[in-house]
């Protein structure tokens, strides 16, 4: 991953933990509406995949317990990880573009009521994504994928070659010569690896997405409410369908591309559809950047903008990230994909401890208050969700107490402690185990592992019973903790 220049190692500080009193009469412990249903407190863990589904995107043991282990430390409020509204092959990743997968997301949904002993509202983050390859060997590349063009036989300067003979001659040059025949997309094809864009609109599939995503986000919003999931996370955010129809680098010439209006079009359709599926008694919201934190992309005052219209269209919540995109990723290894979290917009939407001066907590504090104030401004009251390296009671309460934001989020350290918050609301912070922002599990999804986090998955490895990794050298589930 990308690091800052200066390289200033921080440690985490979160500052004066609450007795029970204090905590109990905090903002962060008290309860919210999100549209017709009613948080227990601001206290929210936002999605994170955790690579536990079967390769065809069903609900394991093991994603069972994970969400469990959440749901024991009874946040206000657990988002599944990015569920796939498509038939579409994505690794272990959870997906809901089937009837099928209701019956598994209806145990997942028992299961962390149950947990959480009715504490914890279950939502569940919809996410559409596009055609991304690994990247080819050259020799792949230049045999199978190119398509060999006019263009080719002009810049070799050989009209009367056949494809083959131009494969073989483009296979033997080095990068300096390629620069020179090859296109910028072909260049990264074959480099990165081929990405799907929403402005490849010379595809019918990618032209015709304005007209199709509408109904398969209702469809999948309705098999969650089917499956007694409590609420709806649209995923509008990072590197992703939704996320590129808003950025400023959708350049589409049709109505869904260009100006601030064409590129909300498609977010806000998808919305009411989504909205007239499953009625006004079933909250919906979504989660969308900040800023994208790249060069041509959107800063905080188009993400402002959005946040009115989104709230304007009568979205129950916005919850606010920021970066993770592909345009800076880092060039992966031949065979690997492209990994949107590896470059300096990936680093602000997941800072390490190693930063810059201004550290790697709070970076998206100023961006969402800023956000809040425009929805704010423009007469809305819709709830504002802030994550981004919060890790202390202080620092989260200032939030909700200065009118930054409505909750306040926080992944990373409930990963590393799954019961912190209920730790927190006991007047027992002294006991929370505190994420190191190594970025280790971090790491481990990048590569497609199954997500743990170094602070625990080595813990008493004896015990029968325990979920193990494949390999088993890690357990896959935090050690239980007695309140």
């Amino acid at each position: 991953m990308w690091k800052p220049s200066e390289k200033i190692k921080y440690e985490p500080v979160p500052g004066k933990w609450p007795s029970q009193s204090e905590a109990t009469s905090s903002l962060w412990f008290t309860p919210i509406s999100i549209g017709p249903i009613e948080l227990k407190a601001r206290t929210w863990v936002p999605a994170m995949v955790p690579w536990r589904s079967t390769e065809e995107g069903i609900v394991t043991d093991e994603v069972l317990a994970w969400y469990e282990r959440f749901a024991k430390g009874q946040p206000g409020c657990v988002v599944i990880e990015a569920t796939g509204i498509r038939e579409v092959p994505s690794g272990p990743l959870l997906r809901i573009g089937h009837d099928r997968f209701i019956s598994g997301l209806k145990e997942l949904s028992d299961t962390v009521h149950r947990a959480s002993g009715g504490q914890t509202k279950l939502f569940i983050q919809l996410i559409d994504f596009l055609s991304i390859r690994r990247r080819p060997k050259p020799e792949k590349y230049f045999q199978r994928f190119l398509n060999i063009t006019d263009g080719h036989r002009a810049a070799i300067g050989v009209e009367d070659w056949k494809d083959h003979d131009i494969r073989e001659h483009l296979s033997a040059l080095d990068d300096n010569e390629l620069d020179n025949i090859l296109t910028q997309r072909e260049l990264e094809d074959l480099r990165i690896g081929a990405r799907e864009r929403v402005t490849d609109v010379q595809f019918d599939h990618i032209r015709e997405l304005p007209h199709v995503l509408p109904g398969l986000f209702a469809d999948a919003a309705e098999r969650a409410q089917k499956a007694g999931i409590d609420g709806i996370e649209l995923h509008y955010a990072h590197a992703y369908t939704m996320a590129s129809f808003l950025s400023r680098k959708n350049n589409r010439a049709d109505e869904y591309g260009g100006s601030l209006e064409n590129r909300a079009r498609l977010p806000l359709e998808v919305f009411t559809t989504v909205r007239e599926r499953v009625g006004n008694n079933y909250p919906i919201g979504c989660r969308f950047l900040s800023d994208e934190c790249i060069e041509g992309g959107n800063d905080v005052n188009e993400a402002a903008y959005f946040g009115v219209e989104l709230a304007k269209a009568g979205m129950d919540f916005l919850s606010l990230s920021r970066g993770g995109k592909f345009d800076d990723a880092k060039q992966p290894g031949v065979g690997e994909a492209s990994y949107p979290y590896t470059g300096q917009s990936g680093y602000e939407c997941m800072p390490a401890y190693i930063s810059d001066e201004f550290g790697p907590f709070g970076r998206n504090i100023a961006p969402t208050a800023f956000i809040r104030k425009a929805v704010r401004d423009a007469g809305f009251d819709t709830p504002i969700v802030l994550a981004g390296g919060i890790h202390g009671f202080e620092i989260a309460e200032k939030i909700l107490q200065s009118g930054e934001a409505d909750i306040v989020a926080s992944a990373r350290q409930s990963l590393a402690d799954p019961d912190w918050f209920l730790k927190v609301k006991l007047g027992r912070g002294e006991e929370v185990r505190l994420c190191t922002y190594t970025n280790y599990c971090e790491g481990l999804d990048q590569k497609h592992k199954v997500v743990t986090c170094k602070l625990w998955d080595r813990i008493d490895m004896e015990k029968p019973d325990i979920q193990k990794s494949a390999d088993g050298k890690r357990r896959l589930i935090a050690p239980d903790w007695t309140a």
